[in-house]
């Protein structure tokens, strides 16, 4: 498993710091933490991730994580800052004019900071809401090919050659969800996506939040 950049673990530390003050203060913000888990939808939305411009698409799943902070100082708005790994997946390609076996693997993760609309309901232990944002999206991708001309060839054995190209990104991200609370508790579920010409990274998530 990959480290956690350092970064997220600073605004982890940054955030459990200002709970700690808020909540001396009777929490006036609503501020709240959480942690999520659910299922990462990734593509390379029809080979525009591949440098050598191959046609071809993918589709696939890969477990997904996330941890949030918020604030909810109404009882209709609120912000939220969260760090989301989508997974890690990819698919082959098939072969280009029959010479080349290839395809790729990639990894999106992204900071998002988003503005939350909650709907008016008249029940104290339900919100439906959607949220709105910007990401900064990272994706690490590999690209990997076997040698030339060996799947025409009985008896080759396939030697295979990959190439790394990351990419870093600022989009739209946009999301919906449902939480049923219970005292200081939420649970949600939520749907996220992020607008991104490579591909749209989204994912349905499962999540625990705690309001101080």
């Amino acid at each position: 498993m990959k480290r956690i950049p350092r970064y997220i673990l600073g605004l982890v530390g940054t955030a459990a710091l200002v709970t700690s003050a808020v909540a001396w203060a009777d929490n006036p913000l609503g501020l709240y933490v959480g942690a999520g888990v659910g299922a990462g939808q990734l593509s390379n939305d029809n080979g525009r991730y591949d440098p050598y411009g191959y046609s071809g698409g993918f589709a696939d799943h890969d477990a997904a994580w996330k941890v949030l902070a918020g604030i909810r100082p109404l009882p209709v708005v609120g912000a939220e800052v969260e760090y989301l790994d989508f997974g890690n997946a990819g698919g082959s390609q098939g072969f280009y004019n029959g010479y080349y076996d290839y395809g790729f693997s990639e990894h999106p993760k992204a900071t998002i900071l988003y503005g939350v609309g909650y709907l008016p309901l008249p029940l104290p232990f339900l919100d439906v809401y959607g949220k709105v944002g910007v990401a900064r999206l990272q994706t690490d991708n590999i690209y990997y090919s076997a040698t030339a001309g060996c799947a025409l060839t009985p008896g080759v054995t396939c030697a295979g050659a990959e190439s790394r190209f990351d990419q870093q990104n600022t989009h739209a991200a946009y999301g919906v969800g449902v939480q049923a609370k219970y005292q200081d508790f939420a649970l949600r579920g939520e749907y996220e996506r992020i607008s991104s010409s490579f591909g749209d990274p989204d994912a349905l998530m499962v999540s625990l939040t705690w309001t101080f």
